[in-house]
């Protein structure tokens, strides 16, 4: 994956770690994107505040970072980094999710330059706590909902793209895969046997994800497509294709899923690709009678923690165990003899 962050704009410590990151510790190059912004954002803060421009200003968003030195990013201290998140949260309304990255970023950069540079005795940001986030359960489309999905990719006459488009949604709502997964996926990630496919999840892991019967038969159909005579001159590897004859984007997946959900009357929900994989793993959970730990291996998840949120998910499980109560049917002797 190319970047899409000018690396050159950074200074030479921050460079270094980004090489670390991706060529040592394997991540991903949007991962090593993601933190090079809040980095950078971080120290133009930094260099604002003792400079005393403000944070509102042109001249705060113009400032040149890449020529900060060793001594200006190892005197940075635990106080600047507590005021850089009163900003992020009070002037710029970053949400939890965002100002957890950005510790995270700044927490992993200052681990480098203690522990592999060592540049500095202590880590300034070693003591800081992520902001606790708000635990919400998973939106997600019931089993009609998935199904009018479906049906709407099939009806719409209009579509050139039908069989891939179908083939997208059919491997979102059963694999539970995530839009970067599906994206990357190359003809060759699949076996021959059609039972199962390779996909390079979070921080560039390698997982395999098993298909069934409806995954197969749309695959099946889409690749007769993309194996047709107009297709053979492509020099791409890519499963899923765009009208430019280029591996697809994330951008054109979603703008998919948007249409299709607005075809199927579900476009008020405002779901994205995110909720079909929730959707996936919701079903399997609720219906398929899976467990959490082999749910936890098909989603591509580090820790079961994460997992156990669709554990909460089914009412219908709630309902039963209540119905199931062996005092079920107990009832009022008193309430029987006035009957």
């Amino acid at each position: 994956m190319s970047s899409t962050f000018s690396i050159e704009i950074m200074p030479a410590l921050v460079r270094d770690f980004a090489s670390y990151k991706l060529t040592i510790q394997g991540c991903s190059q949007k991962t090593v994107d993601e933190y090079l912004s809040d980095l950078k954002l971080f120290f133009r803060y930094v260099y604002a505040k003792r400079h005393k421009i403000k944070f509102s200003s042109d001249e705060f968003t113009a400032i040149d970072i890449s020529g900060l030195n060793i001594e200006f990013i190892t005197s940075v201290s635990t106080e600047e980094i507590y005021d850089f998140f009163i900003y992020v949260s009070t002037e710029r309304g970053n949400s939890v999710a965002a100002r957890s990255r950005k510790l995270s970023a700044i927490k992993a950069f200052y681990k480098f330059v203690c522990q592999k540079r060592r540049l500095m005795d202590k880590n300034p940001a070693i003591d800081m706590e992520a902001p606790k986030k708000k635990q919400s359960l998973p939106k997600h489309l019931s089993m009609d909902e998935s199904i009018s999905l479906l049906e709407a990719i099939e009806n719409d006459k209009n579509s050139k793209t039908k069989e891939r488009d179908y083939a997208i949604i059919t491997l979102f709502l059963n694999c539970g895969m995530r839009l970067s997964e599906l994206v990357g996926i190359n003809l060759n990630d699949i076996d021959r046997e059609f039972c199962s496919l390779r996909v390079i999840g979070k921080g560039n892991k390698e997982r395999i994800v098993y298909l069934n019967d409806a995954c197969r038969d749309a695959l099946y159909r889409y690749l007769e497509i993309r194996r047709g005579e107009k297709y053979k001159a492509i020099n791409t590897n890519a499963l899923f294709i765009s009208k430019q004859y280029k591996r697809i984007s994330n951008k054109t997946v979603q703008w998919l899923v948007y249409k299709y959900l607005s075809l199927a009357g579900l476009g008020y929900k405002h779901y994205s690709t995110h909720k079909l994989r929730h959707t996936a793993a919701t079903l399997m959970y609720q219906t398929g009678k899976v467990d959490v730990r082999v749910l936890k291996e098909i989603l591509g998840h580090e820790q079961l923690n994460t997992t156990q949120i669709y554990t909460h998910v089914s009412n219908q499980g709630m309902q039963d165990a209540v119905d199931n109560n062996p005092l079920a049917n107990i009832k009022s002797r008193k309430k029987e003899e006035n009957d």
